[in-house]
């Protein structure tokens, strides 16, 4: 910051915990709608080529970036500050700053980054995010990832990863578990629906290994970028759950079908909104913010009941599982999500001053 990279300051950006049974998070930030960057591809394909004409990860400045993250050689962690360069070091995987940044620490994790591949998802850039996850080891570091036309702004793969401390809405929301069969090739992974909550989503957890939780849900992301459903994922609880969200918005958009007042506040509804941090560009948006205003929000996003069961169905396939032969799949019993617990210097209805 002292050294004048980013392009606002967003510990001068006021929060605040909506009051309500959900606990939205609003944040005021003004800064990020006129100084990020535009988005420079069509928002109605899931897959597109990399296109070096477009801005994209290589062209950042070396100062952005903050590290190498790749494996090590032994069983611990460690920072190495004058690493080596190694034989694979000619395209490394980086972490770099976000320099239009929502919260705390908001960096981002870009696989390989010289090989310059497209924002897709794949089972080998899926399983580092998962390990950075793992790495951080803090319930408030989660890690998102925004698929094209589900308002990811480039084109280069790469995920995004903040502190907040506080629980995000969507950690609270009960879960249903849906019921699977088990076969020879179980993997231990549990996937359960979101229940009561305005965004219609998956949950995975569990998982004989970490590669086990990991492939099932790369291989849910690939079935719905393959079939061009937009979709978001939130990497939570230190990589030990994982949020599944396809998603409609842009296309609604598209058809005339999202009301005039919710575009109007020119909020883009990715996998931070989703899960409950609500980025507000118009200090009327935020002072009026309730928890109506953003369950409206974010139903706008979601699939409905019949398209969801439809998508369903060929996740769960792409990821390996059967569902059970029971007209009604999901389990009876609605189980309350454990999330983060709150920090208690942020009160409901706050404003932060970092």
């Amino acid at each position: 910051m002292s050294r004048g990279l980013f392009r606002y300051d967003v510990t001068s950006c006021a929060t605040r915990i909506i009051p309500g049974r959900w606990g939205f998070i609003a944040q005021l930030n003004e800064g990020r709608h006129l100084k990020k960057r535009p988005t420079e591809f069509r928002v109605d394909k899931v897959l597109q080529a990399f296109d070096e004409t477009k801005f994209n990860f290589t062209k950042i400045g070396q100062e952005e970036v903050l590290f190498r993250f790749e494996p090590g050689n032994d069983l611990k962690s460690e920072f190495v500050p004058t690493a080596p360069p190694t034989a694979d070091s000619t395209s490394p995987s980086v972490v770099a700053i976000n320099v239009s940044p929502i919260e705390f620490g908001h960096v981002l994790l870009i696989p390989r980054v010289l090989d310059c591949l497209p924002q897709r998802i794949d089972h080998e850039s899926f399983l580092l995010a998962l390990h950075m996850a793992k790495e951080a080891s803090n319930p408030f570091f989660r890690i998102g990832y925004n698929s094209l036309g589900a308002f990811a702004t480039i084109n280069h793969l790469h995920f995004q990863a903040y502190y907040l401390a506080v629980p995000f809405p969507v950690e609270k929301s009960p879960t249903k578990r849906i019921k699977t069969v088990k076969g020879m090739q179980d993997r231990g992974v549990i996937v359960s629906r979101l229940s009561n909550f305005p965004v219609r989503g998956f949950v995975f957890e569990g998982g004989n290994t970490m590669q086990c939780l990991s492939d099932s849900v790369a291989s849910a992301c690939i079935y719905l970028q393959n079939n061009n459903i937009p979709y978001n994922v939130l990497i939570a609880d230190s990589g030990n759950k994982i949020f599944l969200f396809p998603q409609c918005f842009a296309e609604k958009q598209a058809l005339g079908k999202v009301s005039q007042e919710l575009l109007e506040t020119l909020v883009n509804p990715a996998v931070w909104e989703i899960a409950g941090h609500i980025v507000l560009k118009r200090r009327q948006d935020f002072e009026n913010a309730s928890e109506a205003s953003a369950w409206r929000l974010l139903s706008d996003v979601s699939l409905s009941e019949e398209r969801f069961r439809q998508v369903k169905a060929y996740v769960l396939e792409a990821a390996g599982f059967q569902e059970t032969s029971n007209t009604d799949q999901e389990d009876d019993s609605t189980y309350d999500q454990l999330s983060p617990r709150a920090i208690s210097h942020l009160p409901k209805d706050c404003v932060v001053i970092h």
